[in-house]
């Protein structure tokens, strides 16, 4: 018996346009997201516990934004890839309406992820992008969407087997729910779970994987299910012995979100570039990140650092410059909301174009795309400016991480930033809302002029200082 390829699907056993709603299920979720951290500070108060720090919490937020404004650019390709690999080289045609379907779907996605996950943890250059996840020091739901811009791209990949017998839609359900799972197992305030910690993947089991200490690394990589851990011998139970402590075993003091993102590539690079064969170099880039000459793939486990206690890095601003890190936040992440809902129908658009190739015939598949997108773009909102408009949002969210920091840059490029805001305000929202924009607009200008007026002040004190 050959194998023979698949034909095109028909329009009514498959239709990739069904999932097209449902990939942007975790944008939409985001409301909820922030209200869960917020029902989780209070709790944590309430247990006696120290609640979400302003500058962490922010900056895990921080992350997400920088994730969601790459799913800008590739969401689209990730689906498009799944679809026409299921499309065209499909082992079999489950039923979408089959209960056993909708199981194989939850299995198959949740046993991708534990090795995604696991290949994140020991595979160099892909815990360069993973490391990101790890670096608060804290543990609580904003961790959760804290997460890297490249990962999910270069995560996708685990999953494309699962297009040859799991259909697209199911897939996209699976996936984003898991995902959306996970968001709440990042918790110290849900102790143990009883019964259901051999099976699920809780937050005490997770407590343990984003641990330091040397008894939590390499573990527990689970995302729905803890079983994949106990099958495979990477599963270890949260002990009351043991404080964890949080973070990256060389954990960087920073709330910047652009250089959590990029400095662990920058540390790869360098370590490709002190070997001198290439084979040390493709070791230093595939093999684990502990990983040195004379040593297993994954490093010597006597050279791991256990890091038992370490105090916290958190900078302590004034009042009023948390109140107005606040206030330029909300701002920055309406201007994101508002970017990200209205581009998110151009996805759907595209996935209707995707749809249209199966059904009918490539050329009207491309008259349905371009009809789809002359009525899916804002007037006036091309891709130039919707890049542009994402990576003042990544520069912005940059900005006020280093005014946390107390970098001394911070001021300069703060007076930048406003300064261009109030330009893109006057050229951008003034025709759609002429008052916000002119609010907007007062706004940035008097933080620029106070940012200025207090560098200057900043100077004179310096200054006064050298001469005494």
């Amino acid at each position: 018996m050959t194998w023979k390829r698949p034909s095109s699907p028909s329009p009514k056993k498959f239709r990739p346009s069904r999932s097209a709603g449902k990939m942007g299920c975790l944008f939409w979720s985001w409301p909820y997201f922030l209200m869960f951290m917020i029902l989780e500070h209070f709790v944590l108060r309430l247990q006696g516990k120290k609640g979400i720090r302003l500058n962490d919490g922010l900056t895990s937020i921080s992350h997400g934004i920088f994730q969601e404004c790459g799913r800008l650019c590739w969401r689209g390709a990730e689906s498009y890839l799944y679809t026409w690999i299921y499309s065209n080289w499909r082992l079999v045609e489950l039923p979408w309406d089959n209960t056993l379907t909708w199981y194989a779907a939850a299995l198959g996605v949740d046993f991708c992820y534990y090795w995604m996950h696991r290949a994140c943890h020991e595979i160099h250059i892909l815990w360069a992008q993973h490391q990101v996840h790890h670096t608060s020091e804290d543990f609580n739901m904003g961790v959760g969407i804290r997460q890297s811009v490249l990962q999910g791209w270069c995560g996708f990949i685990f999953y494309l087997p699962l297009a040859l017998v799991i259909p697209p839609a199911q897939f996209v359900m699976h996936h984003q729910f898991s995902y959306m799972y996970m968001f709440w197992i990042h918790t110290e305030s849900v102790k143990n779970l009883g019964p259901l910690e051999y099976i699920l993947n809780t937050p005490s089991h997770h407590r343990v994987h984003h641990g330091s200490n040397k008894y939590c690394l390499d573990v527990n990589y689970g995302g729905v299910l803890i079983i994949w851990d106990r099958l495979f011998g990477t599963f270890r139970p949260e002990t009351d012995k043991i404080d964890i402590v949080y973070g990256l075993i060389y954990n960087q003091p920073s709330f910047n979100p652009l250089y959590l993102q990029t400095f662990y590539t920058n540390y790869v690079i360098q370590k490709f570039r002190r070997f001198n064969n290439w084979a040390d170099k493709f070791r230093a880039v595939f093999w684990g990140p502990s990983w040195e000459p004379g040593t297993p793939r994954l490093g010597d486990e006597g050279m791991k650092v256990d890091v038992e206690s370490r105090e916290k890095f958190d900078v302590q601003l004034p009042v009023w410059c948390r109140v107005y890190l606040v206030l330029h936040y909300v701002i920055v992440m309406y201007g994101f909301y508002e970017l990200a809902s209205r581009y998110m129908v151009i996805l759907i658009a595209a996935q209707k174009w995707v749809s249209s190739i199966g059904e009918v015939t490539h050329s009207h598949g491309l008259q349905t795309w371009n009809s789809s997108r002359r009525c899916c773009f804002p007037p006036g909102m091309t891709p130039i400016s919707v890049l542009v408009f994402a990576l003042y949002i990544i520069a912005s969210l940059s900005v006020i991480g280093m005014i946390f920091d107390e970098s001394n840059y911070a001021p300069i490029l703060e007076i930048i930033r406003c300064s261009f805001f109030a330009f893109l305000t006057r050229t951008s929202i003034a025709n759609a809302n002429p008052a916000l924009a002119t609010g907007l607009q007062v706004f940035f200008v008097a933080s620029a002029m106070f940012w200025c007026l207090h560098t200057i002040k900043l100077m004179e004190i310096k200054k006064v200082k050298k001469e005494e």
